[in-house]
């Protein structure tokens, strides 16, 4: 049987985060990445969103492994709904697999240690039809790994998160060498990082990052409250770093940080000095100017936590006057308004700030330079752009031309392509797709929001709800009660008494007109209700609340059974044989004969 090999874009591209994709060579399916991202304001109430996870309904019997690249939730997010359901194996490095425990321990207590596997970047793991294997990257956490996969037709080489920063701490270090080695065996395709391709100018060294903070926190005259993400590590260690050198302790706060640093520390990626970490009863002994307090968690939760203790709202800290606050990532676009109202928050609570981002133009991310140094490299015949918005990809396409790869060599995907390899030609084409829609994950929900259940939380949102309560009886063709109208968030019912009683005039017409001259059906009478009063409200409030009609039928049988017992004579009322009467505590006594 002839070799096959295909490259599937299942996540990640077009998008931010949410990484995820896949070589098939063959029978055999190598998933690299399973990510989640989280959600902007327009996917109102939905807490995460995953890749697909249709992908493993329909190719989860050759799948032979999920290998990761890095610790972050866009990298390993998706992996406790993947593993509830599928027993797949997982390879990363040693801090990876232990971050990816934690985040699926979390959702799924009951999954097997067994099914995840400890690689290093020595490590070669032979497949029937590939062999897989690794190279050490820059990342904002230790650990970070490229995948290489050896297809019969050339190397298939995804980078992960990635840039190049040779003054990075060992252990965060691109290894340029085996970059060399694997360009010598002839690259057949490169997937590599698009975050942040749009960037001229240099990342400014993690070296001189640490000096910057450290001049902060010399400088400070009070407390110094930090924001930053829980993994990154890199920032974590820098800040430590920083209060060791200044003579500060630190308070370790938020929802992530301690299990996420106790692992760490155990396993030898963070350095904490005995004696640096404080606990929160030590807030009272411990002089202001010698105290470092740095809030984790994920991405907006920092923030969220520096607008309560600015607000003073807090459980256990509150922003005064002489406090510095600095917020030492870079916010994505989708937080940056956060990022000012937080700030705004903070001076008007007697703090100051200090952006990291702004002072320092400082990402975990490969500048075009350096994508451009990749290409130099490795000398790839084909180019895929990911891990990117659309304009990124498309920067990152010119980029690479200028580099001297062909257009018609470079591919801009989308969420669910699949690119096939001609042996013959040589070449790189489109084929049928495979699964590519986001999964929406909403509290214990999997997949079971989608565009219509957005779409109303949008209109609720926007313009409110409008119920009204009608009861009739069809036998009968004429409505028993009065209907009742109510709404929330469209308008302040006690000020428009006169827009609620013309639509229960109009409920009560719409009704009767459907009564004489339509056979009765549910729905219909239900529509009618629902359109008439749309068109309504909409003439008198120029809005369109979500106008959902109930329509009751009252209960023919109960009704004619009280009729019944109401014209029975009194003689015939069942058990009338036994008198019937109540003692002092109101019990009902019956007295037999």
């Amino acid at each position: 049987m002839a070799d096959q090999v295909k490259i599937m874009i299942l996540s990640g591209v077009r998008e931010q985060g949410k990484d995820m994709f896949a070589v098939q060579v063959n029978d055999e399916i190598f998933v690299l990445d399973a990510g989640l991202k989280y959600p902007d304001s327009s996917l109102f109430g939905i807490d995460l969103v995953i890749p697909d996870l249709d992908f493993f309904e329909q190719y989860g019997d050759q799948v032979v492994g999920i290998f990761l690249t890095h610790g972050h939730a866009d990298s390993i997010g998706a992996l406790p709904y993947i593993l509830r359901k599928y027993d797949i194996p997982v390879f990363g490095s040693r801090l990876t697999i232990e971050l990816a425990k934690i985040t699926v321990k979390r959702e799924n207590k009951r999954c097997k240690n067994s099914l995840f596997h400890i690689i290093d970047a020595e490590t070669e793991i032979d497949f029937k039809h590939a062999n897989i294997s690794f190279f050490h990257t820059t990342h904002s956490i230790p650990d970070s790994l490229g995948i290489d996969v050896h297809t019969p037709a050339g190397e298939l080489v995804y980078t992960g998160d990635f840039k190049f920063d040779p003054t990075a701490a060992p252990k965060y270090r691109t290894d340029l060498d085996r970059l060399a080695e694997i360009a010598q065996k002839g690259v057949l395709a490169l997937l590599s990082d698009s975050s942040n391709a749009e960037s001229t100018a240099p990342n400014v060294s993690e070296q001189d990052i640490g000096d910057y903070v450290t001049n902060v926190f010399r400088n400070a005259q009070g407390r110094v409250i930090v924001a930053a993400k829980a993994s990154n590590l890199l920032r974590i260690q820098e800040v430590l770093n920083a209060a060791a050198k200044t003579n500060k302790r630190v308070l370790l706060t938020g929802r992530d940080v301690a299990k996420i640093v106790r692992t760490a520390m155990e396993l030898g990626y963070l350095d904490v000095p005995k004696g640096l970490l404080m606990r929160v009863k030590d807030l009272k002994t411990t002089p202001e100017n010698k105290t470092v307090i740095l809030e984790t968690g994920q991405m907006g939760e920092p923030l969220n936590s520096l607008q309560k203790m600015a607000q003073k709202r807090h459980s256990m800290i509150s922003i005064h006057q002489g406090d510095l606050v600095f917020i030492s990532t870079t916010p994505s676009h989708a937080v940056e308004t956060m990022v000012a109202q937080t700030s705004d928050l903070v001076y008007r609570a007697g703090g100051t700030v200090i952006e990291l981002g702004r002072q320092k133009h400082t990402t975990g991310h490969a500048t075009g330079r350096d994508l451009q140094l990749l290409i130099d490299t490795l000398k790839p015949k084909f180019v895929i752009p990911v891990i990117g918005e659309y304009r990124l990809l498309e920067v990152h396409k010119t980029l690479a031309q200028k580099a001297g790869i062909k257009a018609e060599n470079i591919f801009i995907t989308k969420n669910g392509d699949c690119l096939n390899y001609d042996f013959k030609q040589q070449k790189l084409y489109l084929t049928d797709p495979v699964p590519g829609e986001d999964t929406m994950i909403d509290g214990s929900g999997i997949g079971d929001v989608g565009n219509i259940v957005l779409r109303d939380r949008e209109i609720l949102s926007d313009d409110g709800i409008f119920i009204a309560v009608v009861t009739i009886d069809r036998r009968k063709k004429k409505i028993v009660a009065q209907p009742q109208v109510t709404s929330r968030g469209f308008v302040y019912i006690k000020a428009n008494h006169q827009l609620m009683h013309d639509s229960v005039e109009l409920i009560k017409k719409t009704i009767n007109n459907n009564f004489e001259h339509k056979k009765f059906d549910w729905t219909e009478i239900k529509q009618d209700v629902r359109n008439d009063l749309e068109r309504f409200l909409y003439k008198k409030t120029n809005r369109r609340p979500v106008v959902l009609p109930v329509v009751m039928e009252v209960n023919q049988n109960r009704h004619r059974a009280m009729q019944r017992r109401n014209n029975k004579p009194d003689g015939d009322q069942r058990n009338s044989h036994h008198p019937v009467d109540l003692n002092s505590t109101g019990q009902k006594i019956v007295k037999k004969d």
